[in-house]
């Protein structure tokens, strides 16, 4: 071990993210692949609700029925998953919607997130909650969907059981979502690093990497 070796620099990162938007699933992908990147510098991740759709019921909607609601039609929707699919591949996301039958309220979903932070597992849950819905086309406003994920995340299924059956956390998601509206947060996902440096949508991890660069660097000065 070298003595002489300054500290590594720790950067706090927001990522405020939805669970059923497809480009946070790509963004959160190049974050990591980024992150991966640099071993000089130590990261801690806190993930942040944003509900892209704050009035869906809480048992989910159709996807026809969402679609239309959302796109106008099946062409329009069509036309933009081709795009997200052939961008995901290319980071080895395979996106399914069209094994997508519900689009899900995400409140549950973001509602696991945090109780898995409890545990050290948030990171975790996060890439299995996007894996689930955008991959194998599960509905991650399930309750037995999300405690089968749970489990595989490797928490208590029956304490997640019970979790899930309360509205704990619940309150905590929507004034999530309405603090970062209220940063001027209209899109997801951002990136917020040490407090002060955001970035949105799923950006190329050069542009991602030059932000935590600038971020380092002033944590030096001022740390």
């Amino acid at each position: 071990m070298n003595v002489l070796a300054p500290p590594k620099a720790r950067l706090a990162i927001e990522i405020v993210h939805d669970l059923v938007c497809p480009w946070c699933y790509l963004g959160v992908r190049r974050l990591m692949r980024t992150l991966r990147r640099r071993p000089d510098l130590l990261f801690e991740l806190t993930w942040r609700p944003f509900l892209l759709n704050p009035d869906m019921p809480r048992m989910g909607m159709a996807r026809p029925e969402y679609v239309i609601r959302k796109f106008g039609g099946e062409d329009r929707a069509r036309r933009l998953y081709t795009s997200i699919s052939d961008i995901g591949r290319a980071e080895g996301v395979l996106f399914r919607f069209d094994r997508i039958r519900r689009t899900p309220s995400s409140v549950d979903a973001h509602r696991l997130v945090r109780y898995a932070a409890r545990f050290g597992r948030a990171d975790a849950m996060v890439e299995a909650l996007f894996s689930a819905h955008f991959t194998d086309g599960h509905d991650i406003g399930d309750q037995p969907v999300l405690i089968a994920i749970a489990a595989a995340c490797g928490l208590d299924p029956l304490e997640a059981r019970r979790f899930l059956g309360t509205d704990e956390e619940a309150d905590a998601v929507h004034a999530d979502n309405l603090r970062a509206h209220r940063l001027g947060i209209n899109g997801v996902p951002c990136f917020v690093v040490a407090g002060q440096h955001a970035i949105a949508g799923a950006q190329e991890p050069e542009v991602i990497e030059r932000l935590l660069d600038v971020a380092a660097v002033e944590a030096a000065d001022f740390g």
